[in-house]
């Protein structure tokens, strides 16, 4: 119960503004942030946005620790609340205490006090976590993935399959790309769905003119179900 009004009270402080003043954590130290994010911090924490909740987590997600940083900064305007933020989690991290903790006291009761991991990483790693951190959970881009996410699941199971595999790179709905539209390939195939199969599965050369030599490359690794599911889509356009 703890846990749940925690990440609650959390997830409501994406309605406050929360972009902006964001600095590149690879040109800064040349660092990737986002990969020592999760080989540094990915044992304890929840990296995805929105996060799952478990009843056995051993930390706050990292959205709900970014948001809630950045919320409690008393700094008036992004430009400031960033770099404040920033430099919070660096010091915090190092020198972790109950004092300085933003959390409340059931959930540091809960949680624990997070343990120091002075020695784990260093200046520079920690500040390319930082910047990243505030760099990627932020309100626009959790209200971009929602809508994704209410985009993805309102979309028709087939789309969804053609999309996920990056088919429209080469073909549109209804209008040629550097393959045929998926409404040309309907056309032609109509009474055949196990021609548009096998050629998804085993890829093909040459059936269409207008694409100049183009070679379809073959996608095993879709599974059976996929395929069955985004053929008869395209057979449908």
């Amino acid at each position: 119960m703890i846990k749940s009004t925690f990440f609650v009270v959390l997830s409501l402080l994406t309605l406050m503004i929360f972009s902006g003043c964001s600095q590149d954590s690879k040109s800064v130290n040349h660092l990737d942030g986002k990969a020592l994010l999760q080989s540094k911090c990915a044992s304890c924490h929840n990296l995805e946005m929105p996060p799952k909740t478990s009843a056995d987590e051993l930390a706050p997600p990292m959205m709900a620790v970014a948001f809630h940083v950045y919320d409690f900064i008393d700094m008036s305007t992004p430009a400031e609340k960033v770099p404040a933020s920033i430099a919070f989690v660096r010091d915090y991290v190092v020198s972790p205490s109950q004092k300085k903790s933003f959390c409340d006291a059931k959930s540091l009761n809960e949680y624990g006090l997070m343990p120091s991991q002075k020695g784990n990483l260093t200046d520079d790693e920690l500040e390319a976590i930082a910047i990243y951190m505030f760099e990627h959970y932020n309100q626009e881009n959790f209200l971009d993935i929602m809508k994704q996410r209410r985009i993805l699941r309102d979309m028709h199971s087939g789309e969804r399959v053609a999309r996920k595999y990056k088919c429209m790179s080469c073909h549109g709905i209804a209008k040629r790309k550097m393959g045929p539209s998926f409404s040309a390939i309907a056309e032609r195939y109509k009474k055949d769905e196990v021609a548009i199969k096998k050629s998804i599965r085993l890829g093909s050369k040459d059936k269409w003119t207008a694409s100049r030599h183009a070679r379809m490359p073959a996608f095993k690794q879709l599974t059976n179900d996929e395929l069955d599911t985004v053929s008869k889509w395209i057979k449908e356009q």
